[in-house]
């Protein structure tokens, strides 16, 4: 059964990860070399996991990059269905 909130997967990789290996965001940007803000972006979840993130992610810290594209995907699901505001009607077929 899916979660009904799902965190995004860039608090996991700040706990369990940055701060645990007591990195900084600036150091680990530098490691994953991508922008600090980017990686910032991320970690805040202001930005969404790119596949790109992922694969460093993976190479840089042996992290299932299969593994938080799913909990991308299970997070923006999620935040889908909790929109009310989309005007669509089933299609029935004539």
């Amino acid at each position: 059964m899916p979660m009904k909130n799902p965190p995004p997967p860039g608090e996991l990789i700040r706990s369990e990860i940055i701060e645990a290996s007591g990195l900084t965001v600036f150091r680990a940007a530098q490691i994953l070399k991508v922008r600090r803000a980017t990686l910032s972006d991320f970690l805040n979840g202001n930005a969404a996991l790119s596949g790109d993130i992922a694969l460093r992610l993976e190479k840089a810290f042996g992290v299932d990059m299969d593994h938080l594209l799913r909990m991308q995907v299970a997070h923006d699901a999620a935040q889908s269905h909790r929109r009310k505001n989309i005007d669509v009607k089933q299609n029935v077929p004539a």
